[in-house]
């Protein structure tokens, strides 16, 4: 239901929101951490941040943050740079659009369809969904939790 880019967008966000504002993240390590192309991990960012969904800052202490608090965050803001879940759903049976004035045989169940996803994503926020997986906000992922004493006191 959702793009390869809107789901690289989502875990890019959990990874962010792990560590609870602590430590910016590079795309490259955000890439490695999540098994994705580092230049088009690199492009959803940067669309995540133009959006105000995240916070970029260059140089050597640079990266990624979360601009806006996990628990305000929800799919549907992290979702929408790359997935319009809240326009009216293409007619799947035929091409020509398909409307409540000129429905298609599947229009109804399909706009409920689309309409309860939608819903859920407004309604589910990241840190739902770092509760849900029984993740604490300070997890350290594991290909960075040898990276210095200052880090790992950050993180215990």
């Amino acid at each position: 239901m959702l793009s390869a880019t809107a789901e690289h967008a989502v875990r890019a966000v959990l990874l962010l929101a792990r560590y609870d504002g602590h430590k910016a993240l590079s795309a490259d390590t955000i890439a490695a951490e999540l098994g994705a192309p580092r230049n088009y991990l690199a492009k959803t960012l940067n669309a995540l941040a133009k959006a105000g969904v995240v916070h970029s800052a260059r140089g050597a202490a640079g990266g990624f943050t979360l601009a806006v608090p996990p628990d305000q965050l929800t799919l549907a803001r992290v979702i929408s740079p790359f997935d319009d879940h809240s326009r009216t759903p293409a007619c799947l049976l035929r091409d020509t659009p398909c409307d409540s004035n000129n429905p298609c045989a599947i229009h109804d169940r399909w706009k409920a369809i689309v309409g309860h996803a939608a819903m859920r994503f407004e309604q589910t926020t990241i840190a739902q969904l770092l509760e849900d997986s029984g993740e604490a906000a300070r997890f350290v992922p594991s290909s960075l939790a040898s990276r210095g004493s200052a880090f790992r006191a950050l993180h215990t």
